[in-house]
Order: structure tokens, then sequence, then C-alpha cells
């Protein structure tokens, strides 16, 4: 399945972009989807304002793809120098397992290379998410032994267990 439209949000777009975020990453017991987070984080994984900020820095965007009308993905690309930081990538948990993520990673690792001249990817992802570190390795990321704390104080929510990690993956822009 593919996405019909993408295009970098607008403002507009910031109220449906944290509803499809928190309910890809924090959805209600009971709902169904591989990449949430609902057993080891707590709270809002972002909020209106946390969207409208990241939209209105230089050198950032966040790709919004549509089914129809209706926002389905996201995805978060923030140029930092020589490379891009990738994150907030979130489907529409009825659309997931289509492959709407990966056309969003790709469609992110293409923007940042074409409009930030990225020469690599980098993305944080928990570390107890390991069908999702997998999910990342089979589309070409790589570990690079940078582990960190879960960041508490990014207002992303909250762990449910102590130690929370988050391990830090990235993937060159044009490996040789």
């Amino acid at each position: 399945m593919l996405i019909d439209t993408l295009r970098t949000a607008h403002n507009s777009d910031a109220e449906a972009v944290a509803q499809l975020v928190n309910k890809a990453y924090r959805p209600e017991a009971g709902v169904s989807g591989w990449t949430h987070e609902s057993d080891l984080v707590s709270g809002s994984r972002t909020r209106i304002s946390q969207i409208e900020a990241i939209l209105s820095m230089p050198d950032s965007v966040i790709i919004v793809g549509f089914k129809g009308s209706e926002i389905v993905s996201c995805v978060h690309v923030e140029k930092d120098q020589s490379h891009s930081h990738i994150g907030m990538l979130a489907v529409n948990s009825v659309f997931q397992g289509a492959g709407l993520g990966k056309q969003m990673l790709a469609q992110a690792e293409s923007y940042a290379s074409e409009n930030f001249a990225s020469e690599k990817f980098i993305m944080g992802v928990v570390t107890s998410r390991a069908e999702l570190i997998a999910f990342y390795l089979r589309q070409g990321y790589q570990k690079t032994g940078l582990i960190t704390d879960y960041p508490e104080s990014a207002g992303v929510g909250i762990p449910k267990h102590a130690g929370l990690k988050v391990e830090i993956l990235e993937k060159r822009a044009n490996p040789t």
C-alpha cells in the first residue's frame, strides 16, 4: 500500500500530527500495532506546541503522508551540521505493516540528502524495542555503540521502568 500524497507539514497540521504520533507511540490499551511503546513509557509522546516548535525551527521539517485527505504517517527530519536526525516516524495503526513506514523513512532520507546535503542519518531507538531496532537495521542503519538515558527532560513521556535507554543508530547517505 502506498501513500497517496506526501508533503511537508504546515502549522495547520500540528494537531493532526500530534494525534497521529500519540496514537502510534502510546495508544490506548487493547489497540494493536507493533511500534508502540505504551508498556515502556507513559504520557504523551508529543504535544501540539512541540509540533509547532519543530515546524518553526530552521532546517527542520515534518513530512506527512496522506491516504485521501487524512494524515496517516509522518516523520521528522532535522539538519545538524553534515548529518540529519530522523525521528518521530509514525504510521496510523490501521496501516502498520503495509510498507508505509519504509516509504516514510525513505522519503525522510531523500529529503535530508537533497535539501540538507546530509552525509548520514542518525536516530535514537529505545533499546528494549528489539523488533524496531531490527527493522532499522534491515533498512541499512547500523548500531553505533552509543547508548544514552531516555530523555525524560525532552517532554516525550516518562519511563515506566528505571534505567530505560536509547540506542543511537546511523546510516551513511551514500554508502560505498
